[in-house]
């Protein structure tokens, strides 16, 4: 066990260093929800929590796919950066904001036309559609500046500074959860707007955070160097579809993983509205672990671009490893958190004691899959930084909607276990994507490391 860890004593620190700012930032997007949850669940009444949780389901998908697109800029940014190609990273970055700012506004249109259309025909309670309705297009709006953030975001942490992030991050959440405190509750003279108030919060929020973060970037002399061919006339075809190589695969791995937990809170719905409430708890908590495990991933996937970027096989093959380590040691924490706290966690969001008796219960279920998050969600960062994202696509595909929705349904709905039944299904799913990604990663890494001279940080 010693001489393991003195092997990968110098790639912990260097990932850790990395990732932990990630973590908080990353960290900070889940906070954005969970406040919101909290803040309805105890001011506005369990309806609105179950609106909520619709809302978020309808929501993450369209989320995702924007996020996953602006990943597309970070394995560039950080395989030009171990290369010494600094003008290619600024020609990148004009690329890669034109392409969030045009899937922000499609992206808001296709919630506003198209979900806003849907969400009344999908057998749901008519008080929580009713509810609904207005959140979600709110939501829908903050898409764009949360997407003009992400650009500036993803660029810094290609470069491998990532603590600016984090510390917008953390001040954003703390300026959406006083703004949703006085917006829902009405305080200082403001009417009480219920579940649009957090709506409203969180749009505000997301436009101070991309104005913030722009400025950070555009004006630091950090990246003085990076920016010389950053400009509106430097948007062209070639680099778009380079990014969109990269960033398009991504959103779809996103995609297939967010959209069938989403299709579960639908399942939820179906069966009742305290388990649907309960659902929202318990993923909600859920989500913060996984978002902290998806910093580490980031971190991870900086870390392969850079070493693959410059050659170094047996560096990245190392690293990744170590990645592989930290993400299940942390999560290993987080599942007896969840164990040992799961009548006190719900309470944190709402006192309904019949919502947080069930969701005690699907947090018992979230712990056992809490190591398969965490080491699917790294292994799609490594291979991400590698520019391997095709495969992996295929992969998140197969484990999430030929695997563990419908085994979700039949064990929920047809099996009649409910909302636990649902859950073995999401857990099914998360353990067939860490196994086949850890298989392709070290089929790749052990394909691309060399026998060379090039210098490693600890010996193999």
């Amino acid at each position: 066990m010693k001489s393991i860890f003195l092997k990968y004593k110098p790639y912990y620190g260097e990932s850790l260093k990395l990732a932990i700012p990630v973590v908080i930032s990353q960290l900070g997007h889940t906070l954005v929800q969970m406040s919101d949850s909290i803040i309805v669940g105890h001011f506005a009444g369990t309806v609105s929590l179950a609106a909520v949780s619709l809302v978020n389901s309808l929501f993450m998908t369209p989320l995702v796919i924007g996020m996953g697109i602006s990943y597309g800029l970070t394995p560039l940014i950080a395989q030009n950066n171990g290369r010494g190609n600094f003008k290619e990273c600024g020609l990148l970055l004009s690329n890669s904001l034109f392409l969030n700012m045009l899937s922000g506004i499609l992206l808001f249109a296709g919630i506003y036309f198209g979900t806003m259309l849907l969400i009344g025909h999908l057998d749901q309670s008519p008080q929580v559609v009713t509810e609904a309705k207005p959140y979600l297009l709110l939501l829908s709006l903050s898409l764009i500046p949360l997407l003009i953030f992400n650009t500036f975001k993803q660029f810094a942490e290609g470069l491998g500074f990532t603590k600016q992030a984090m510390l917008i991050s953390i001040w954003g959440n703390l300026l959406n959860i006083c703004l949703g405190v006085i917006f829902v509750k009405g305080l200082f003279g403001v009417h009480p707007m219920g579940i649009k108030g957090v709506g409203y919060s969180t749009l505000i929020d997301r436009c101070v955070m991309a104005i913030v973060m722009a400025i950070y970037v555009l004006r630091s002399p950090i990246f003085k160097q990076y920016l010389k061919s950053f400009a509106i006339k430097n948007i062209d075809r070639l680099r778009g579809i380079q990014i969109m190589k990269i960033g398009a695969p991504v959103a779809l791995q996103y995609t297939f993983e967010v959209s069938a937990f989403g299709g579960a809170a639908i399942l939820v719905g179906v069966i009742g509205l305290d388990q649907q409430a309960a659902h929202q708890v318990a993923i909600s908590l859920a989500a913060m672990t996984y978002m902290m495990a998806s910093g580490i991933s980031a971190g991870a996937a900086i870390k392969s671009g850079n070493y693959f970027g410059a050659g170094h096989y047996q560096n990245l093959r190392l690293s990744a490893i170590s990645n592989y380590h930290i993400v299940l040691a942390f999560m290993s924490v987080t599942a007896l958190i969840f164990t040992f706290g799961r009548h006190l966690l719900p309470w944190i969001i709402t006192s309904d004691q019949a919502v947080i008796d069930i969701a005690a219960q699907l947090l018992i279920i979230a712990a056992f899959f809490q190591l398969f998050d965490g080491a699917q969600v790294v292994g799609l960062g490594i291979l991400r930084g590698m520019g391997d994202v095709n495969i992996p696509t295929i992969f998140t595909f197969l484990a999430y909607w030929v695997v563990g929705l419908p085994m979700g349904y039949l064990l929920g709905i047809r099996l009649n276990l409910g909302v636990n039944g649902v859950w073995y299904g999401l857990t099914l799913g998360l353990a067939t994507a860490s196994v086949l990604l850890f298989i392709r990663f070290n089929i790749i890494s052990k394909k691309h490391r060399r026998d060379n001279t090039i210098p490693i940080l600890a010996k193999d």
